[in-house]
Parts: structure tokens; sequence; C-alpha cells
């Protein structure tokens, strides 16, 4: 299901044939320089995640991570969009690319694309967490308009919350 499209990009709902793209954004070591956990070794890892996390999410509240198709080559190189975070009772805009798509605004593209269509989930404020040190996300989220709101912790990591109200 589309979500919504840019110039470059669609956003949709990942797919059980997304599971190599999954797995590639949880097993690079240079994606996951700022993701607390280790990196996934099997498809099967992926494709657990599909469908306990991603599909469960898109059932339980309508929505989740979103797969970002890049169209100029059709593939998956991301993604972004909402998830409930039960620990802050708050709903995050969360993303991550593949790293040869890094430093050609796709963040930004991608992000404010997924914010405008949060209000279709009576989602009306997003917050992002973020890692100290990820340079790289904190811009993404201060150039779709969030704000850094406190430092706290998130799964065992010390965080910067980036906050929005859409």
């Amino acid at each position: 299901m589309i979500i919504t499209e840019t110039d470059r990009l669609i956003l949709r709902h990942f797919e059980a044939r997304d599971t190599k793209a999954i797995f590639l954004l949880n097993s690079i070591p240079e994606v996951l320089t700022y993701i607390p956990g280790e990196p996934m070794t099997s498809l099967s890892q992926a494709e657990q995640i599909f469908e306990n996390v991603i599909s469960t999410s898109y059932r339980d509240r309508g929505y989740g991570r979103w797969a970002v198709e890049h169209k100029a080559d059709g593939k998956v190189i991301g993604f972004c969009g909402p998830t409930f975070i039960t620990e802050f009772n708050e709903v995050e805009l969360g993303y991550r690319y593949l790293p040869q798509y890094w430093g050609q605004g796709i963040g930004y593209e991608a992000g404010a694309a997924a914010l405008e269509c949060f209000k279709n989930y009576d989602i009306h404020e997003a917050i992002a967490l973020i890692l100290l040190g990820n340079k790289g996300s904190e811009g993404v989220a201060r150039k779709v308009g969030m704000k850094e709101r406190n430092r706290d912790k998130f799964m065992g990591h010390k965080v910067n919350v980036f906050h929005k109200v859409l």
C-alpha cells in the first residue's frame, strides 16, 4: 500500500518481498553505528522482524515503519515512518537508509513527506530518539522542523529527544 510519493521516492508498506532490504538495513555495521542492538546475521531474522514487528504494527495501530523505495532504481533503500514507543507513550518518526544514499537529501525528503501523512493516522505530535553523536540524524530531525526537547535514555543508551507538534 502506497502511503505517499515525492519526486524521487515512494513511501509504502513493507511487504514480505522486502525482507532482503530489511536484512541489509539491520546488518551493515556502518548503518548500525548509532542503533542499539547487534547486527542481523540471517535473512530469517529479517523475516521475523517483518512478521512480528512491522506487520503487527500495521495491523494493531494502522501504521508502522514504511519502506522508502527509490524511484530511479526501484530499490528499497531505507525506511521512514511512525512507530509507537511504549516507554515514552509517544509516536516516533524513525528513519534509516543505506549508506550509498546518504548525503543526497533523501532523509529530509522522506521525513517531511512522512510527517505530512501522520495526520491521516490521528498523530498530532512526533518525536525522534537519536543516540548521542548521530549528527546526520539530528540534521534530518532539525530540517523537518523538530526541536531538541531533552536528553533521556532509550534501550540503555543516552538519546537526544527531538519533538514536533504537527
